[in-house]
């Protein structure tokens, strides 16, 4: 097995974690609001809003991983 393999073994792997990853925090994260605009219906807005903004940094640091996996496949 040459050096390049395990690279781009080592890239598909960390990709796949990336996503799952990414995957599972933002479950965690829509079970939560969902939750809390369950126990509170008047504060759904606020929560929306808290929510869409940490999916997009949950996203944001996903994609990140995603870019380092595919820099390492390139390199």
């Amino acid at each position: 097995m040459d050096p390049f393999s395990l690279g781009y073994l080592g890239a598909g792997l960390g990709a796949g974690l990336a996503v799952l990853g990414a995957g599972l925090g933002i479950g965690r994260l829509a079970a939560s609001a969902l939750e809390g605009s369950a126990r509170q219906p008047e504060a759904s807005g606020d929560i929306r809003t808290t929510m869409i903004i940490a999916a997009a940094l949950i996203e944001g640091a996903a994609f990140f991983g995603l870019i380092v996996c595919i820099l390492m496949a390139i390199k």
